[in-house]
């Protein structure tokens, strides 16, 4: 006590002294100080952030990163390496350190470098309460607002709001967030040498930052691991094997999980319920996505775009740059400096080409990595290091390009033109597994998801032909499939070549006949089909109301469609798609929880059991032996469903499937809409996409066994029929010269009968 009351009265004089230097402003008092309860009463900005359904992270919005860690749950080492740097005796004094104090006094009488010697509970008044100015009146007002913070907290309190408060570069405020800034890391996780970089950060986080200045930052991680070997916190060996290790920096953008469309519409969601005070007050969004299927899906539609780039044309280098000739030491600094312009990306590197030839070129990463691209990595652009190469597109020193990592080999690659996009649901629940609305969201915001209206080509007809079950139109109907002309002269063709006619309904869906569908539509009508698509969630309003409805001409959404194929998939009905699962505020307190899984009962269904079963056996067909065969084939199990969709001119390519307990859509085209290429099709664009996600999706899944044949259906030689038009009430044919041909119904002759007649006969005749 007596030792606190002493320092007190000398460091009084010494601000008596330093006020006599440099007077305050006349309207000022080193007395008019500001109240200490924004620390007293600490409340950390917390930003809003966006999980995974398993707790991985997806996102942060505010303008401050921060995730709060209370003092028990920080580690000691790195506790120890904060207080080693920057205030080594935070235990024993009472807020103010007086030798570090009479350095700076010194410094400042004799005009040496200005020294701040401030203490962890001075800089934390200086965060919070003032200015950074440098001037004795601050400097004062600091010292006395440390005193009346000490006195108030202890010094467990104190080191904690700190070490969770302190701005450390990046966005990142506290150490838990800088821990997952720059080494995507929780505290805990790090070793010594990663916790001694960010321990050297408070000085001056912006000169010590790792990702803009790694020598620097590593100059100052060697002055922390000497002052805690000094402090007794480290040995000799700790220090050697720490000064040794190689950092391995978080790399720009990389995140464990890849969902920027969702986190945006968790941020919408939030926001608009909210308010922008969400921005700071800690709310945590909760959605249903797994992160292994994000991650899956994230990737099955970046390999799918690239592959859709590399079968067309190489359209040049972003830029070319100019660099210095030779190889100097100077060449890596200007061509570093140069890629500052361009955004670097985790899948698609920017480099600079150092040097080009035929038959290799030698990149200089973002990153700093010199690379060689050769062989089958450069045969896509082999053209453009040609002397004849037009200047567009010729690959030289000095040019811009992309390049993308094949195992432990590089490929020239470029940013793709055609967007994509994949939805996954559980069919049961309606919880969305996986979604990615676009190849990245940098780029373009767009949630082709959730806002793209596209046409579904023939991925709508299993709805058509759901429908048409309705209208007694069997699986064994046949239809004619000759070609077909309206009234108004519209006459659609087949992707296919040849006469099929007349084929039955399977064929017709398993082969996408787009003549036989329109036909089928002429049977059911087109308003009687526009009612039964909004039963499977389509907007009926944006179904055309004329034949070309049988060739998907309507507009939806992957979202809409994946919904469809879910009631489908769950035996017929329509479930709720679920993104945000729970909001929290940072206590924990739901503020909102999305309603549990509906039981699906019968009362609540889209179409019947017997519908959906049957539909099911088509489109196990399509993709078994039709347009979606490769889906089958690839992944070698049976209980895979699905239809291809690919419009006019391939303007969008769809793949539209399921096994039973997760459906998945996948679509790609242009923001535009333009042709995708004569050679594409929903079956080469969408389909390898699907495959790749749900091949990892299914990884560990079994195959599902058999659904049991519901009541109302029968077999009739090699198919399924209603069983109530077994005896010839299904409709036979379907043609254009006879009109609807229909097997007569049970009792139609006698039914015909007079009243007279009809009683002659035995009463089970009558009936």
């Amino acid at each position: 006590m007596f030792r606190s009351i002493l320092c007190r009265q000398v460091l009084a004089s010494a601000l008596a002294f330093g006020a006599w230097l440099v007077p305050p402003p006349v309207s000022a008092s080193p007395f008019d100080l500001p109240p200490i309860d924004r620390i007293v009463n600490y409340q950390p900005k917390l930003p809003l952030q966006v999980f995974t359904a398993d707790g991985v992270e997806i996102a942060q919005f505010g303008t401050e990163r921060r995730e709060y860690l209370p003092l028990a749950r920080t580690p000691k080492l790195l506790q120890d390496a904060v207080l080693a740097i920057e205030d080594t005796r935070f235990r024993e004094h009472s807020g103010v350190d007086p030798k570090g104090m009479a350095r700076a006094a010194l410094a400042l009488i004799t005009g040496g470098r200005k020294q701040g010697a401030s203490t962890i509970t001075q800089q934390l008044v200086r965060t919070m309460l003032l200015t950074r100015e440098f001037s004795a009146e601050r400097k004062a007002k600091e010292i006395l607002l440390a005193f009346k913070v000490e006195d108030a907290l202890s010094k467990d309190r104190i080191l904690e709001i700190y070490l969770n408060e302190i701005f450390l570069g990046q966005r990142a405020y506290g150490f838990a967030a800088a821990a997952q800034t720059y080494f995507g890391k929780p505290l805990d996780k790090l070793s010594l040498a990663e916790t001694a970089m960010l321990a050297g950060l408070p000085q001056n986080p912006y000169y010590a930052n790792p990702i803009a200045n790694f020598e620097r930052a590593t100059r100052r991680q060697h002055v922390v691991l000497e002052r805690m070997r000094a402090t007794g916190v480290i040995d000799p060996q700790q220090l050697a094997a720490a000064r040794a290790e190689k950092l391995q920096l978080r790399t720009p953008g990389q995140r464990s999980v890849h969902a920027a469309h969702v986190a945006e519409m968790a941020r919408r969601a939030v926001v608009e319920r909210f308010g922008t005070e969400a921005y700071s007050s800690g709310i945590r969004v909760t959605t249903s996505l797994l992160a292994a299927d994000q991650r899956a899906a994230t990737e099955a539609v970046q390999r799918g775009v690239l592959a859709f780039e590399r079968r067309g044309a190489w359209r040049g280098p972003e830029a070319v740059e100019t660099l210095p000739k030779g190889d100097g030491p100077e060449l890596e600094s200007i061509a570093s400096e140069a890629l500052k312009a361009y955004r670097d990306d985790d899948v698609l590197r920017v480099g600079i080409v150092l040097s080009a030839s035929p038959k290799a070129l030698q990149v200089l990463l973002a990153s700093g990595e010199r690379v060689r691209v050769q062989g089958e990595g450069l045969r896509w652009a082999q053209a453009a290091l040609t002397t004849k190469a037009k200047a567009p597109l010729k690959l030289e020193r000095g040019a811009v390009v992309r390049l993308t990592a094949q195992g432990k080999q590089w490929a020239i690659s470029q940013w793709p033109q055609a967007e994509a996009a994949l939805v996954a649901m559980d069919t049961h629940t309606g919880r969305v597994r996986a979604l990615v609305g676009g190849f990245d969201f940098s780029r373009q915001p767009f949630n082709h998801v959730t806002q793209g209206w596209r046409q579904p080509g023939s991925s709508f007809k299993p709805l058509l032909y759901s429908a048409a079950l309705e209208e007694r139109v069997m699986p064994a109907t046949l239809v004619d499939d000759l070609p077909f002309r309206a009234a108004n002269g519209w006459s659609p063709s087949n992707s296919h070549a040849g006469d099929h006619s007349p084929i039955s309904l399977r064929e017709a869906l398993t082969s996408s006949s787009n003549l036989a569908s329109v036909r089928v539509l002429q049977h059911v009508g087109t308003q009687r089909t526009r009612e039964w698509a909004s039963r499977f969630g389509l907007d009926m309003a944006r179904q055309p109301n004329d034949l070309t409805l049988a060739l998907g001409t309507g507009s939806v959404t992957p979202l809409q469609m994946v919904r469809a194929y879910a009631t489908l998939a769950n035996g017929g009905w329509q479930v709720p798609a679920v993104v945000v699962e729970k909001i929290t505020d940072a206590q924990g307190k739901v503020l909102f929880e999305a309603p549990p899984p509906q039981a699906l009962t019968d009362d609540v269904r889209a179409i019947s059991a017997r519908n959906a079963f049957v539909m099911n056996s088509l489109l196990n067909d399509v993709a078994r032996t039709g347009t979606g065969a490769q889906a089958q084939a690839k992944l070698k199990r049976g209980d895979l469903y699905g239809k291809t969709g690919t419009t006019d001119d391939a303007v969008d390519a769809w793949f539209a499937g399921y096994q039973p307990a997760l459906a998945t859509v996948v679509w790609m085209g242009y923001d535009q809409p333009r042709s995708l290429g004569a050679r594409e099709s929903g079956s080469r664009a969408a389909l390898p996409i699907w495959i790749d996600y749900m091949g990892a999706a299914l990884k560990d899944t079994p195959v599902a066994a058999p659904v049991p044949v519901p009541p109302g259906l029968v077999r009739d030689g090699q198919d399924w029929l209603y069983s109530e038009w077994q005896s010839g009430g299904a409709v036979a044919r379907i043609s254009d010269e006879s009109g609807v041909e229909y097997a007569p119904p049970p009792g139609a002759f006698v039914q015909a009968l007079p009243s007279w007649a009809r009683e002659l006969l035995p009463e089970a005749l009558q009936r």
